[in-house]
């Protein structure tokens, strides 16, 4: 499961790379409720993505420098 999900939070950083995202737009794509599966917590617990913005209704999910690294070290990114 572990792999699964280092993948899944890879998938998650690259797609927001692409471009910033709405937080709620990325809280209802990616959020779950599965307690094995914390994609987006996992995300932000490892400091490659930050939402930006003051209120949740207007904030954007960024990639931080570390994300990007972390893409690049991983080859989803040059």
């Amino acid at each position: 499961m572990v792999e699964a999900a280092d993948s899944l939070v890879l998938d998650l950083v690259e797609w927001i790379a692409r471009e910033p995202r709405p937080y709620q737009e990325v809280i209802a794509a990616w959020r779950t409720s599965c307690p094995r599966l914390t994609i987006w917590e996992d995300a932000v617990d490892s400091g490659y993505v930050t939402r930006a913005g003051a209120t949740a209704s207007q904030a954007m999910v960024v990639v931080t420098d570390d994300g990007r690294k972390w893409l690049r070290a991983h080859g989803r990114i040059s």
